[in-house]
């Protein structure tokens, strides 16, 4: 039976432990086999789904009267860990399809206005509109104030020319929220944010790039792209706050994300050791794989004790919670790597074998270690913040 008295935790209230409950079971009745071989059509056909069922609705805020279209006022990290560890649990592109509605639209929740909030937003929350971040670029991936791809300034529109590269919903995407050098002052603080929609004259997807577990990704191209100024989200110069803001919402939830594939692993790597016959007994009465189970579910829990912390301390005590999410994101996709390979190791010739659950658990979590800032990265993070004391 699986294990949810981590529900019982101080961090969540009611309406999260029924949220949980919610979701999980429209999980298992419907989500189904998820076609892997077209990535583009799943994620279209998740997103559908998932908008419907009303899910879709927590990844972006609800502004004044819900006009926005989300389910609460402002997002709730903490109900949207809890969606991206489960649909993680149960499947991979689930859970990318909907972490990237929230990604792509949070920084129209957080500093659009109120006509795009109200353009756009309820489309992403319907189901409707699929949504891009678009911040990485060839030679600017973690070190955001190095990026080149520039915006001018020409009457009542932006120009835009450059790049972005490892962009995920790339090629699918209805509008892409795209970070530019604005030139207002030198490195981070000359840079703005724009919504670009994806039929703009000027705006191409240059090249589709596959990756170990398939997902939507690609490369964007900007030429003379000319994107009105009332599409720039807060004042000029602000992009890399924004960019910075909207990834501490949704840095915590990459966590969550890891937690759900290391809690599906411990899952089957326990069915697998009560039932796998080894030396006259199962591969369960070992000490060996007593040890490694041990040290899975520590590591499980040691993970959710931070990503749930990190989400309680913004949603509750409404603090800034840079250095937190960082330790979260850190631990969480570190222990699951480590969680799964053990897992995948109990399984022996089985778990390599294409289509079997812990071999696609091993592939959806090596980029986890990498986007939204590599572990590396997150380690930097949290010693400036340190140092800042």
């Amino acid at each position: 039976m699986r294990d949810t008295s981590w529900l019982d935790w101080p961090f969540f209230d009611e309406s999260h432990r029924k949220l949980a409950h919610d979701v999980d079971a429209w999980c298992e009745t419907s989500l189904g086999e998820v076609d892997h071989h077209d990535a583009d059509a799943a994620c279209k056909k998740l997103v559908k789904a998932m908008g419907q069922a009303g899910w879709l609705r927590y990844a972006v805020a609800g502004g004044p009267g819900g006009a926005w279209g989300g389910a609460l006022p402002e997002v709730d990290s903490r109900a949207v860990c809890i969606l991206r560890e489960t649909f993680a649990r149960h499947e991979g592109l689930a859970d990318f399809a909907f972490a990237m509605q929230g990604l792509g639209s949070g920084s129209i929740s957080l500093m659009g206005s109120d006509e795009l909030r109200r353009h756009y937003l309820p489309r992403v929350a319907s189901g409707e509109a699929i949504a891009a971040f678009a911040l990485s670029e060839p030679d600017a991936g973690s070190d955001v104030a190095a990026l080149a791809c520039e915006a001018r300034l020409d009457g009542s529109h932006y120009v835009l020319n450059g790049a972005k590269t490892w962009i995920s919903n790339g090629g699918i995407a209805d509008f892409y929220v795209v970070f530019a050098r604005t030139g207002e002052a030198p490195g981070a603080r000359g840079i703005s944010a724009f919504v670009v929609d994806a039929d703009t004259a000027g705006f191409e997807v240059s090249e589709r790039i596959e990756l170990i577990a398939p997902h939507p990704l690609a490369t964007i191209t900007f030429d003379n792209c000319r994107v009105p100024v009332s599409h720039r989200l807060g004042d000029a110069g602000q992009g890399f706050k924004l960019a910075m803001m909207t990834l501490d919402i949704f840095r915590a939830s990459v966590a969550a994300a890891a937690l759900g594939f290391a809690r599906r692993a411990l899952d089957e790597g326990l069915a697998r050791a009560k039932s796998r016959r080894m030396f006259g007994q199962t591969l369960a009465d070992l000490q060996l794989t007593q040890a490694a189970l041990g040290d899975m579910a520590t590591a499980i829990d040691a993970s959710a004790l931070l990503t749930y912390r990190a989400a309680w301390m913004r949603d509750v005590q409404k603090l800034r919670t840079t250095r937190e999410a960082a330790m979260a994101k850190m631990t969480a996709t570190e222990s699951a790597q480590t969680v799964i390979d053990r897992a995948l190791q109990m399984f022996g010739g089985a778990g390599v074998v294409s289509g079997m659950p812990v071999e696609k658990l091993y592939r959806e979590i090596r980029a986890l270690r990498i986007y939204e800032g590599a572990t590396e990265v997150q380690k930097l993070i949290i010693a400036r913040e340190l140092l800042k004391a």
